[in-house]
């Protein structure tokens, strides 16, 4: 695949034609650029900020059929992605892992035992498998120690799974990538060209370039969730979609400080909404909330001082023993949902967790837009967003080819786990062999008193992502092509030193521009992962 500043060398010295254009690196985007690519068709996929940079980087990291939408009747969503998860675990195992879930019940509390086993069964059902079953509180402690079991019932166990999302996205686009697309981050859609009403091509602006750019085509796919607004400029008379931002915050803890093994849920008592405790990259996180975002989409979301109250109160009730604080935190993040609502007066009235999470489009003469839907079924969404701009199916490849085609592993290197190893071959693919030569085949570490950094990234793989992932800035590698800035305390900050000796020279970055890149990072990470300021006191990093 060609870098990036090549490829934007082309289109800003040569006008170019594709058949498809998608606006939005997020999983949207990058599951239509991958079912394109995949058809044969020449697909060109933009990204005003970083790949994944939006809701792909910052959602609960569940690939889950949606049990309470099952509770809902919402059946289509929920079989949907039930399939499609069975799906994807099998084709990217370390990518997309099983992870056990634990629903314990106390009196009183709807749903009760009973009728969670009988969605549970539908769930099992759909998925062609059996993963339910119910424990005594005796055995609900044997697989959560510490679980608070004052008027437990039992709690009901199933399996659903888990995966990092930035990951995922950067997967998927590489497969895309390996089929011919081009795709770059960085680049915004500043607006949509038409001729005689019909979409006939599409401006672009590259930051750091200072001339836009236009490249030819009949076909756009606006794919970029909260802000698919902006590129609607209706030429008939259907109305454009209304999208409600609602924004999901999480908070992450070290494992040691409240350790669990599988997926912890309860209803809040505040709004009976299902929160998770779950293990993540070698952390717990705690998450999530669900409220309106009312603040500018262009600035990263971050958490509410409200919301970290949120969160520790059922962090209380579910693990009274632990008594974590604000203190315990190493950092938090917030995701914004763009949910599809019918009106504005709706959705001013209607509380957020009832708004339907179904994604929805609007066709517009060669503008098709989307926004809703699941992370589970990006590739429905993809196959369904190209077959409406085409007006047919039969240009699409065949509906069973997998979405990440099967490699053959190269041979493990001795000093790789292999828990490890699986994860590899789950993040990076045909790719793993080149990952395996871009560095030390060391586990990175930091300078704290724990030493190892959990999930065991290797120095190879940063390099790497830092020569072939388009980071362009620093918080493009330490927030999504790795989770360093999640994982570690005060987002990594004493690692940095040993990540300028590895990668500055596979960034071409010099020495102003890596600390001009450090300081940003760690005022963004300050801003918008860290918990929020208490009135009259100061972030010490």
């Amino acid at each position: 695949m060609k870098r990036r500043d090549v490829l934007l060398k082309e289109l800003q010295c040569e006008r170019h034609t594709f058949d498809v254009v998608v606006v939005g690196g997020g999983i949207t985007g990058a599951g239509i650029a991958r079912e394109a690519a995949g058809s044969g068709l020449k697909t060109l996929l933009v990204e005003q900020k970083d790949f994944a940079w939006g809701t792909s980087s910052r959602s609960s990291k569940m690939v889950h059929g949606g049990l309470r939408y099952l509770g809902s009747g919402q059946y289509r969503l929920t079989r949907d992605a039930v399939t499609e998860r069975q799906r994807l675990m099998a084709e990217a195992p370390g990518l997309i892992e099983p992870l056990r879930f634990i629903m314990p019940h106390f009196q009183g509390q709807f749903p009760g035992p009973k009728l969670f086993q009988i969605l549970l069964r539908i769930y099992d059902r759909i998925s062609h498998s059996t993963s339910r079953h119910f424990l005594t509180p005796g055995e609900t402690l044997q697989w959560v120690p510490g679980l608070n079991t004052e008027k437990m019932t039992g709690a009901s166990g199933f399996t659903d799974a888990v995966t990092d999302d930035a990951r995922l996205v950067q997967r998927v686009i590489a497969e895309a990538g390996h089929d011919g697309a081009w795709c770059l981050n960085y680049v915004k859609a500043a607006r949509v060209i038409r001729t005689d009403g019909q979409v006939s091509g599409i401006e672009l602006q590259a930051e750091g370039y200072g001339q836009p750019f236009t490249v030819d085509s009949t076909l756009v796919i606006n794919a970029t969730g909260v802000w698919a607004d902006r590129l609607q400029q209706p030429e008939n008379d259907e109305q454009p979609m209304t999208i409600r931002p609602l924004r999901g915050s999480h908070l992450v803890f070290p494992w040691q400080t409240l350790p669990v093994s599988c997926s912890v849920s309860l209803f809040h008592p505040d709004d009976k909404r299902p929160v998770f405790a779950f293990p993540w990259a070698g952390t717990t996180v705690l998450g999530t909330t669900d409220l309106d975002h009312k603040e500018d989409l262009d600035i990263e979301p971050r958490i509410s001082s409200e919301e970290v109250d949120y969160l520790l109160r059922i962090s209380s009730r579910l693990f009274p023993s632990a008594a974590v604080t604000k203190r315990d935190v190493l950092s938090t993040w917030a995701g914004v949902r763009p949910v599809v609502t019918s009106a504005q007066k709706t959705a001013e009235s209607k509380a957020p967790s009832k708004e339907s999470r179904e994604h929805e489009f609007r066709e517009d003469k060669g503008l098709i837009s989307i926004a809703g839907g699941k992370l589970t079924t990006f590739r429905l969404i993809a196959r369904e967003a190209l077959t409406r701009g085409m007006g047919t199916k039969d240009r699409l490849r065949p509906e069973r080819d997998p979405v990440f085609r099967p490699t053959p592993s190269p041979r493990k290197p001795s000093n790789i786990s292999h828990q490890n190893w699986q994860r590899l071959i789950g993040f990076y693919g045909s790719d793993l062999p080149s990952v395996l030569k871009a560095g030390p085949l060391e586990p990175v570490q930091s300078d704290t008193a724990s030493g190892l950094i959990p999930g065991e990234l290797l120095w190879a793989e940063v390099v790497w992502a830092c020569e072939q992932e388009s980071v362009t800035h620093l918080d493009d590698l330490m927030l999504r092509r790795t989770r360093l800035g999640l994982i570690l305390p005060k987002g990594g900050k004493l690692i940095l030193p040993k990540l300028k000796q590895y990668c500055q020279s596979a960034l071409n970055w010099d020495d102003e521009q890596w600390h001009e890149e450090e300081t940003r990072y760690l005022a963004l990470w300050r801003d918008a992962y860290s918990l929020p300021l208490q009135p009259g006191s100061s972030h010490a990093l």
